[in-house]
C-alpha cells in the first residue's frame, strides 16, 4: 500500500509564508499555524515553502518607473559575508530587484543593473558615489546621477529594512554546506521582496 502524502492546500502555505515575513523565525511561523489550528507542519516545512514558492519576477512592467535608485551593502551570511545589491523605485517605493555577489566592481555593477533593464526598460540610474557605477551605466547607455537626499533617505530605509530581516535568520538558515552557491538566499531575497511589493499594492 503507497502512502500518499498529505498536500498542503495554497492557501495556507501563504498565510505561513505572510506570517514568515512579518518577522517571525520558521520554528514561529510552524508554532503560529498549528496554535491557530491553521495545519500543523513543520519548521522545516515552512523553510522548504520560502525555497520552491519563489516569484519568477519581482518587479512589473506595467507599473510606471521614473529612474532606478540603486545601493549596496555588505551583509554576513553563515561565517562569511556578500554584498547584497538592491534596485527600487521612488514612486511607491517597490523593491525592482534584489541581487548578492562575493565581490563588488563594475562588471558586478553592469549584471545588476542590466538585468533591470531587462525587466523594466531604459531609465536613469540614481546611485552612491561608487565608481563602478557610472562606468557599467556608460557601458549601458543609461543616464546616471548621485542620489538627492530623498533618494538617499528611501534607499537606506529600503537596505536597513531588508538588513533588520536578514539578521533574524533561524538555524536553517542559511546553509552551512561547504562551497553553498547561495542559490537558497536569492530565493529568500526574491519573495522576501515579491512580499514587500505585495504589501504595497494592498
Amino acid at each position: 500500500m503507497v502512502n500518499k502524502r498529505n498536500r498542503t492546500p495554497s492557501e495556507h502555505i501563504g498565510y505561513g509564508l505572510y506570517l514568515y515575513f512579518l518577522g517571525l523565525s520558521c520554528r514561529n511561523t510552524s508554532k503560529a499555524l498549528s496554535f491557530l489550528h491553521i495545519v500543523k507542519r513543520s519548521h522545516v516545512a515552512v523553510w522548504k515553502w520560502i525555497q520552491r514558492h519563489k516569484p519568477k519576477k519581482i518587479g512589473r512592467k506595467t507599473a510606471r518607473i521614473s529612474e532606478f535608485i540603486i545601493d549596496e551593502t555588505i551583509i554576513k551570511i553563515g561565517s562569511g559575508y556578500v554584498w547584497l545589491w538592491v534596485a527600487i523605485e521612488p514612486e511607491n517605493k517597490r523593491i525592482l530587484a534584489v541581487n548578492i555577489s562575493k565581490e563588488r566592481n563594475m562588471l558586478m555593477a553592469e549584471r545588476f543593473i542590466s538585468g533591470l533593464v531587462k525587466n523594466n526598460g531604459n531609465h536613469s540610474v540614481s546611485t552612491d558615489g561608487g565608481t563602478w557605477y557610472p562606468q557599467a551605466c556608460r557601458f549601458l547607455n543609461l543616464g546616471h546621477h548621485i542620489h538627492s537626499s530623498n533618494e538617499k533617505s528611501l534607499i537606506e530605509r529600503t537596505m536597513q529594512y531588508i538588513k533588520d530581516r536578514t539578521e533574524c535568520f533561524d538555524d536553517y538558515f542559511p546553509c552551512k554546506r561547504k562551497k553553498c552557491k547561495l542559490k537558497h538566499v536569492q530565493n529568500w531575497l526574491n519573495l522576501f521582496a515579491y512580499q514587500h511589493n505585495k504589501e504595497i499594492r494592498a
